[in-house]
């Protein structure tokens, strides 16, 4: 999974570049809806990053076959609905009649299922689906047929997920492009289209309402049901600078600002006419992840040393301060307040901080003074905090960090880097997820541990591979949550990584209806 979706986080809340302030163009009436985007849309291809902002940006112009509601349940978005035979085998799903591209083809079967292989081959969830496939295909322009080896109960599940990458539909001659080149055509069946002639990269990007899109009916949730537009044209203005955004904001030269900093909340709350709230209560979840592939870390006595030591909300305080409700501790490997979240073995985290023990555990579990180098990225502040507060803790339990603080880009490069540190390796680095990339074990690439072909860090445990395997195959939903807190508990044993609590960020707008719930979507939301 790419880490360049985590970067956006931190580059809304902390970039401090100067800007001079522009002047933006007032709306004509509130036909315009003006956004700040918490980055620059640098790519995209909604499939081949996982970038947050990209993601925003394709379900604009693209759309999905489901879509997910506020209670996190897939419903159908493109389809009308599917048949299951009784074996679990194959799957018949039919697309809803009216469907057309930007450029005025109608949407056929084998656009979708192009679509689907290109995605599959580029998102976790999706390889495991391609996996589970004997045979995809179009018997006719509106229906998709899944023949599959061995039951797959997350089929609908894999197609409508709102977690990067998304699995967005396209024409097929577009989704025939191979998945590791980048499309830059954007030709969707969204709700938006893309006005390619107006994006000025790093200052704007703009978007037209598409008047031949059909809602389906039913009542609007997050990303499934009615998507309905109420302006025309939808404008991202890129204002890395936050006091330059929040000016703009009080000036009523933007509508909405995505992601303000959490020092510049109380100067917003000033303003009475500008709203704020947390636009998608599972936030970004902080995680130290730990090299398991070289010493000292690929000692689990060891890595289990840390957790009496750890509190969760010395790392949430260095990012989000005492803002009220910014910020949340006693946080597992689920997303809290979601399906699978659970208590499980929380008492690693949640019982008395005890640094004494901590030190005795470490000094127990065979570590030798091996040297530890502590990655965190310079120029992005959330992070850096982050690793201020990683080395600290690190130190005074007597591991020996070697600090690097790297731009950025170095630190991307050295995080790919699977030798040992004396060839140029790495052994800590912290970073934000969405929660919403925490839902459950299908969507969690942190909990993977499948060693060298896993995500960075590189865990390997046969328990937690097993447990992930045994909660895909299942079906009811008691039994997922059953297995999801096991899969908890042997997380506190091999610790691919360390939760480090959750960080609530909020949004603002003026002269609008509040935002839909969860990330930036643009359907819904209307002038006040």
């Amino acid at each position: 999974m790419s880490l360049h979706r985590r970067t956006l986080l931190s580059a809304a809340l902390g970039s401090s570049a100067a800007l001079s302030s522009p002047r933006l163009a007032q709306a004509q009436g509130k036909r315009v809806l003006r956004f700040v985007p918490q980055s620059d849309l640098a790519i995209l291809d909604p499939v081949w990053t996982s970038a947050y902002v990209t993601r925003n940006h394709g379900l604009m112009v693209f759309d999905t076959l489901y879509g997910m509601d506020a209670q996190y349940r897939i419903q159908p978005q493109m389809v009308e609905g599917h048949v299951v035979e009784p074996d679990g085998l194959t799957w018949t799903l039919t697309l809803r009649e009216g469907l057309r591209w930007h450029d005025g083809e109608k949407v056929l079967a084998r656009d979708c299922t192009a679509s689907i292989r290109r995605w599959a081959a580029r998102d976790g969830l999706g390889q495991s689906l391609l996996a589970a496939i004997d045979e995809l295909s179009a018997p006719d322009d509106r229906t998709l047929r899944f023949r599959l080896k061995k039951p797959f109960p997350l089929l609908t599940y894999a197609l409508g997920k709102p977690g990067s990458p998304v699995c967005v539909m396209m024409p097929e001659r577009l989704a025939q492009t191979d998945p590791n080149t980048q499309i830059r055509e954007m030709v969707g069946s969204g709700p938006f289209r893309f006005v390619a002639e107006e994006r000025l990269a790093g200052a704007r990007v703009v978007y037209a309402r598409n008047p031949d899109y059909v809602p389906r009916a039913g009542t609007p949730s997050f990303t499934a049901g009615p998507k309905e537009v109420f302006f025309e044209r939808v404008e991202w203005h890129v204002l890395p600078d936050p006091s330059t955004a929040a000016a703009a904001l009080r000036a009523g030269e933007v509508d909405w600002w995505e992601a303000p900093p959490f020092d510049l909340l109380p100067a917003l709350a000033r303003d009475r006419a500008i709203r704020t709230a947390v636009p998608d209560p599972t936030g970004y979840i902080g995680t130290m992840r730990l090299n398991h592939l070289h010493p000292p870390f690929n000692n689990p006595a060891l890595r289990r040393a840390l957790l009496p030591a750890l509190r969760q909300a010395d790392f949430m305080q260095a990012v989000a301060g005492e803002v009220a409700d910014g910020w949340r501790d006693g946080v597992g490997f689920f997303c809290p307040d979601t399906p699978m979240a659970s208590t499980a073995g929380l008492e690693a985290l949640t019982a008395p901080r005890d640094l004494e023990r901590a030190r005795r555990d470490v000094a127990a579990s065979g570590y030798r003074g091996e040297k530890a180098v502590l990655l965190a990225p310079s120029d992005f502040p959330t992070l850096k905090a982050l690793g201020d507060v990683a080395a600290d803790l690190l130190q005074r339990l007597g591991i020996q960090v070697d600090y690097q603080s790297l731009d950025w880009g170095s630190t991307l490069s050295r995080l790919t880097k699977m030798e040992p540190v004396e060839q140029g390796g790495w052994s800590v680095f912290s970073t934000y997820w969405a929660g919403m990339d925490q839902l459950d074990p299908a969507v969690h690439s942190s909990l993977r541990a499948n060693g060298r072909a896993g995500p960075r860090g590189w865990p390997s445990s046969e328990k937690l591979e097993a447990l992930r395997a045994a909660w895909m195959e299942q079906s009811d939903q008691g039994e997922r949550i059953r297995i999801a807190a096991e899969m908890q508990r042997q997380a506190f044993e091999d610790v691919p990584y360390l939760p480090l609590g959750q960080l609530l960020t909020r949004t603002a707008w003026k002269g609008l209806t509040a935002p839909p719930h969860g990330f930036a979507l643009f359907w819904q939301i209307r002038p006040a």
